[in-house]
This record gives structure tokens, C-alpha cells and sequence, in this order.
């Protein structure tokens, strides 16, 4: 990676009028030869109308527009689809709610320079959360052990959604080719990379919680993650027991019949 390597911004949206402008102007300032991509949903307040009155738009800031509220996952794929058709070296995916503190793109992509993937993380050395209940701190630390322990990763923060990968990574994860949604599309890559024996780094944050729209998480989206990360490990121990020589395929075949 070089100085003169471009980077992508990608950002996710549905109804984020209430601070879409206020996300621009900071992702812009943070990172001054980035481009920005908002990818939204159809979002019925007008966010995709403010984003194309930006100043910027047209020469920093680009609008992918999709026809209906298809997922997170969905969103950062159609996005991703878009960074490497258009020959990014980098691509930074974030909220829009400003959850993801945009003056740590720059240190993201610095990191790049050793890995294949920066994620801003939680859960390490100097990182934090502002503005969270004892409940949903103990849910998030339960759900990334819980995820780190089955899939048995390294990384602090699994569900972490505020990342920098190369463009070659992008390509060696397949990320396009996944299926996932919500927390379990950042799992499912987390989990991917490390199969890999792709190079990730963890840079510490301070993740504060949103001000303005409405959050997007619920209980549903979380159960969904925490059964997907069940099957993917399940799905990687029958693949190490079809391996020629190895006795224990049957049991697979039988129990996924």
C-alpha cells in the first residue's frame, strides 16, 4: 500500500436525514482524499435527496440508490460491488450515525500498510463505549464471546462495523458471495478472514452510541447472528471430516439430511 493508494468510504443508509449532512461533512474533514458512497434504501425521509445536495456530490460524494430496504449486508455488498468496479485500493465501511468516530479513518487505513483488514474495535487496549446501559454492554461483551468462542477467533471485537480492507481482500473473502445480514455479515467476514489466514489488526475506539434517527439493531437480527455463527462452525467441522482419509463424514451427511 502507498501514499497515493484511493480509498472508498462506504456508508449504509435508511432514514439518517437527521444527521446524513453532519456525517459528510466530518468523514470529508477526517479524510481529505477520501470519496465517500452513501448506499440508501429508499429511505422515505428524504435522506437520499440531502446527500445529492451535498456540496461535494458529484466530485466526493456518490449516491447508490436501491429500491428497498434489503439489510445491512445487502447494502455493503451492492457498495463493495460498486468500490471495486470503479478500482479502489481501499474501501472503509461505517455507520452513518456517527457511532464510528470518523477521525479514526485515517489511523484504519494507515493500518493497512501491515494488514489486510483494519477494524476499529471495542474491546482492546484504549477502546471504550460512551453513552450505554450496564444491559447492553454486558449483551455485546456476551455476544462477542460467544461468537469468538465458537468460531474460535482472536479478534476482540467480531461484531465490529467500523472496517478497512484492501481491495485484494475484499476479493480473496468473497464478500459479494455472502449472504448474511445485520451483526452477522461483519461475523461471517471476521470469520472468513481468519480462514483465510488473512492479516488482521485491531485499532482501539471509542464507539458512541447514536443521537439522532433510530437504531436499526434487534432482537431478532441478534438471534440470527448467534444461530448463523453455530452453523458456519458446523459447516467447518463436516468440511475437515469429508477430507479424504477421514472416517467421520457419514455422521455429517446423516445429521444434514
Amino acid at each position: 500500500m502507498t501514499h497515493d493508494d484511493s480509498t472508498l468510504v462506504v456508508i449504509p443508509t435508511y432514514d439518517e436525514a437527521g444527521g446524513i449532512e453532519i456525517m459528510l461533512d466530518a468523514v470529508l474533514r477526517a479524510a481529505p482524499t477520501a470519496d465517500v458512497l452513501v448506499v440508501d434504501d429508499n429511505s422515505p425521509d428524504g435522506t437520499a435527496s440531502l446527500v445529492a445536495a451535498h456540496p461535494a456530490f458529484g466530485r466526493r460524494v456518490c449516491l447508490l440508490s436501491r429500491p428497498e430496504k434489503d439489510g445491512l449486508g445487502a447494502a455493503y455488498r451492492a457498495g463493495f460491488a460498486w468500490a471495486l468496479a470503479h478500482d479502489y485500493d481501499v474501501v472503509v465501511q461505517m455507520d452513518a450515525d456517527l457511532s464510528h468516530p470518523p477521525a479514526k479513518i485515517p489511523e484504519l487505513v494507515a493500518a493497512l500498510r501491515s494488514a489486510d483488514i483494519a477494524m476499529g474495535s471495542r474491546y482492546v487496549p484504549g477502546g471504550a463505549v460512551s453513552n450505554w446501559s450496564a444491559g447492553r454492554r454486558l449483551v455485546s461483551r456476551a455476544g462477542n464471546t460467544y461468537v469468538r468462542t465458537v468460531l474460535g477467533l482472536r479478534v476482540h471485537d467480531a461484531t465490529a462495523g467500523f472496517r478497512a480492507f484492501r481491495r485484494d481482500a475484499l476479493l480473496s473473502l468473497d464478500v459479494l458471495a455472502s449472504r448474511s445480514n445485520g451483526y452477522s455479515f461483519q461475523i461471517e467476514n471476521t470469520w472468513r478472514a481468519s480462514r483465510l489466514g488473512l492479516v488482521t489488526t485491531e485499532v482501539p475506539i471509542t464507539f458512541t452510541d447514536r443521537t439522532t434517527g433510530q437504531s436499526k439493531m434487534s432482537a431478532g437480527i441478534v438471534r440470527e447472528a448467534l444461530a448463523l455463527a453455530l452453523v458456519w462452525r458446523w459447516d467447518q467441522v463436516c468440511a475437515s471430516l469429508h477430507r479424504p482419509g477421514h472416517r467421520g463424514g457419514q455422521a455429517c451427511a446423516h445429521a444434514t439430511r
